[in-house]
């Protein structure tokens, strides 16, 4: 085809279009992901999963033209109760500051999905493409100071309420997370005694190159194993999935709310300023899983599956015998591997939310402080003297 040839060669001759043109996809995908499970999936899921765990149907009753699409309406119909329902502002509360705190809450959270790759690079008409927003080279770092500002909004929405339990709330918030992102910066620079790179991407790539026997001490582990972090760090993935669930304020960790108790930060807050609270804390679920993805479960990496560098070149698929895959399909293989791995921990997340009852304040202050801290410090300093007594 003469057209599609001719417009082949200009994109060939003009590479800054092809990096513009994949900068522009990428965006928009990443944020059509977020918003979607974040803004509509993950409060359906949370709906019909707790129902499934209490044996019960779950939200069923609202329908469009007699669909009700297992549920999924009545996330359409809350969106349009947010929206139309009355925003109250509290008299001596500025106004301004008042809408500001939820948005930045949740934006914060949406920024931080920029340096989050979602998947390997691809070369595409001899352009080198990361399938990475902005691929950083501190990706964790400007990941974690993201979540760190969140906790402002929570701040400031129980600072400007002008309501005393709004502010007990968000004192709450802010001694929990602060608490805690101690014990969540330890554990990640245990598994970066391995890796010795914060950029995201090469922590993925390293798990990919490596196998279990080849870390000193391990070469009696089979060669098919992968060097993924949950391997190499496992008391380091337990602390770091539960500090990063004690982040999210989620249950059984939701003391900032705590609706049987002070009511929480979000008490002055209706229609669609509260449902961007909620939003943020599903969008977090989200981040927090695809970080736990990258770190410890070797992000997009396919155990037997080799990539070449060139598109239209063969993939292979080792454990499986297939030598001859379509690079495409060797592509979403990779996709759709880090797909199920993050679905996996979202449900995860809504399993322990739903199981769990919630903590009292001195237990979360005790756990944060006196066993997960002096745990994280023992899992640092024992990684690094085996590293460096085994080399």
């Amino acid at each position: 085809m003469p057209d599609l040839d001719s417009s082949l060669a200009f994109l060939t001759a003009h590479p800054f279009l092809i990096q513009l043109a994949a900068a522009l996809v990428k965006t928009i995908f990443m944020m059509t992901v977020v918003m979607l499970i974040g803004g509509l999936i993950l409060s359906w899921v949370e709906r019909k999963q707790s129902a499934i765990m209490q044996d019960r149907i779950g939200a069923n009753r609202a329908s469009i033209l007699g669909v009700r699409a297992m549920g999924l309406i009545h996330n359409l119909a809350d969106a349009a109760k947010g929206v139309l329902k009355e925003d109250f502002i509290p008299p001596q509360a500025n106004p301004f500051l008042h809408t500001l705190a939820p948005f930045l809450a949740v934006c914060t959270a949406v920024v931080a999905f920029s340096v989050l790759p979602f998947g390997g690079d691809v070369s595409i008409l001899g352009q080198h493409i990361p399938l990475t927003i902005a691929p950083l080279p501190v990706g964790i770092l400007f990941v974690w100071a993201m979540m760190g500002m969140g906790v402002y909004g929570v701040i400031l929405a129980g600072y400007v309420s002008n309501n005393k339990y709004s502010m007990l709330g968000c004192l709450r918030a802010s001694a929990q997370v602060i608490s805690y992102e101690v014990a969540t910066g330890l554990t990640i620079l245990g598994a970066l005694v391995f890796y010795h790179s914060v950029d995201l991407r090469d922590m993925v790539q390293w798990q990919m190159v490596h196998s279990l026997n080849q870390v000193p001490g391990l070469s009696w582990m089979p060669a098919w194993v992968p060097a993924w972090g949950v391997f190499l760090q496992p008391v380091g993935f337990i602390l770091f999935f539960t500090a990063t669930i004690v982040e999210m304020k989620r249950i059984p960790f939701d003391l900032p709310e705590g609706e049987s108790e002070i009511i929480g930060y979000s008490i002055e807050y209706s229609g669609m300023k509260f449902m961007i609270f909620m939003m943020s804390e599903f969008v977090e679920s989200l981040l927090f899983a695809w970080v736990v993805v990258l770190i410890f479960f070797g992000g997009w990496h396919v155990p037997g599956l080799s990539l070449p560098d060139q598109m239209g070149m063969p993939a292979t698929l080792g454990i499986l015998g297939v030598h001859s895959l379509p690079y495409a399909a060797g592509v979403a293989l990779e996709t759709a591997a880090m797909a199920l791995k993050i679905i996996f921990f979202l449900w995860l997340q809504m399993l322990v939310r739903w199981s769990l009852p919630r903590f009292r304040y001195d237990q979360i202050m005790h756990l944060g402080w006196k066993i997960m801290l002096p745990l994280a410090l023992v899992n640092l300093v024992v990684t690094a003297g085996l590293c460096v007594l085994l080399k």
